[in-house]
């Protein structure tokens, strides 16, 4: 929907470019996933620098000597810094953020150590499993809602903006879902399920794009008490999408068509887009039907 937005605004008419721009942002996803995740590593590093410091002072406490390692022996943390599947992802994809823009890893654990879920963390030195894992998603919650780590991440890239929440969703429901100190599951996530849905990607962009004005045709008539110069863009948008859906990908079940758009409406246009979008693709799923334009397979005919 924003490809197909930007190419409006900007008036592109290169389809393969703004393609190309499409699975890229797609791709940035799993970049975010993995700048995220390795905030809690590299806190955990910090963390480790800073005691090992305290412990070399010339006139060291014996606090600095035989500080609480409750944090940094986080058995969560252990698992996630020497997890194969993260340690190659990031090496592939070149994350390497926070070597570069270490303040903000500084700025996180200081924010972390001043809270009362590290001090109610650290008030014993001893370590469990459901403990550590439960305080490592809390702690994931707490940076993930952080200002200045929003910021950081608007300015590093402008396309993980709307992707922040889906990702954040997803490294808490992964974290969460640690089942033990021996649980070896822990993979990063695929960005496509498989190549039928990478391709999915594709398709929809340019049959949506290439068919824009035929798709219109099928609304337009619909709308008899609305100017359609007056619908918002990004509504006529959502129709089209929702059409091509409906006419041109026969497994999709229409139901599922409709709930997404009605989702994407919520989130992206104006606050009675939603209704306003559910009732033409109400009465166009009627017409399809009676005039057996629908021609929905499998799951579809549910």
């Amino acid at each position: 929907m924003q490809s197909i937005y930007a190419m409006h605004q900007n008036g592109s008419d290169s389809l393969e470019k703004e393609e190309k721009f499409l699975l890229f942002s797609i791709e940035n996803i799993q970049d975010l996933y993995l700048i995220m995740l390795s905030a809690l590593i590299e806190m955990r590093k910090k963390e480790i620098d800073f005691l090992d410091i305290s412990a070399k002072k010339h006139i060291a406490t014996s606090e600095d000597k035989n500080p609480n390692r409750k944090f940094v022996n986080n058995v969560v943390l252990d698992m996630l810094s020497e997890n194969n599947s993260l340690s190659i992802a990031l090496e592939n994809r070149k994350i390497n953020n926070w070597h570069l823009n270490d303040d903000y890893i500084l700025i996180l654990l200081g924010e972390l150590k001043q809270s009362d879920l590290y001090k109610k963390y650290m008030s014993n030195r001893k370590n469990t499993f459901e403990e550590d894992r439960d305080f490592v998603a809390d702690v994931f919650e707490m940076i993930a809602a952080n200002d200045k780590l929003y910021d950081y991440l608007e300015d590093y890239r402008l396309t993980f903006v709307d992707d922040i929440p889906l990702v954040n969703t997803q490294i808490i429901k992964q974290l969460r879902a640690i089942k033990s100190e021996k649980d070896d599951s822990f993979r990063v996530p695929k960005l496509y399920k498989d190549t039928e849905d990478k391709e999915f990607v594709s398709n929809l962009f340019r049959k949506t794009v290439l068919n824009e004005a035929e798709l219109s045709k099928e609304y337009i008539d619909k709308t008899p008490n609305w100017d359609t110069e007056r619908i918002a863009e990004i509504d006529t948008i959502i129709l089209k999408m929702a059409i091509c859906e409906f006419l041109k990908f026969p497994s999709i079940p229409v139901k599922v068509t409709i709930n997404e758009y009605l989702e994407i409406a919520k989130e992206y246009s104006t606050p009675k887009s939603s209704i306003f979008i559910n009732g033409i693709l109400d009465n166009l799923v009627k017409e399809f039907e009676t005039n057996k334009k629908l021609l929905k397979t499998g799951r579809g005919l549910m």
